[in-house]
């Protein structure tokens, strides 16, 4: 299965797509200059337990990241994806 993340500005969502399908998104809206909150992520059943909402999540970070954002990680899914992931910790927002 390949995995594609892109950018969807006009829908502030980032989507990922399997073999060219649109399987999945993580919502983020603009709270202030430079932060973005993150406060849904889902995924169609059939992908779930397949990695692939850790995928859209690692990709929109990296983006997030290479953009020079920081996040609010309203999610649980993302909340929980930062803490196994601790790399991206510089990327939260502190509240």
């Amino acid at each position: 299965m390949e995995l594609t993340v892109v950018d969807v500005p006009e829908r502030s969502r980032y989507e990922v797509s399997a073999d060219g399908r649109v399987v999945g998104f993580s919502a983020y809206h603009l709270i202030e200059e430079g932060v973005l909150a993150l406060p849904h992520v889902e995924v169609e059943r059939a992908f779930e337990g397949r990695g692939v909402a850790s995928a859209l999540v690692r990709e929109s970070l990296d983006d997030i990241r290479a953009r020079d954002l920081r996040v609010v990680p309203v999610c649980p899914f993302v909340r929980d994806f930062l803490k196994r992931n601790p790399g991206y910790g510089d990327l939260v927002q502190e509240g």
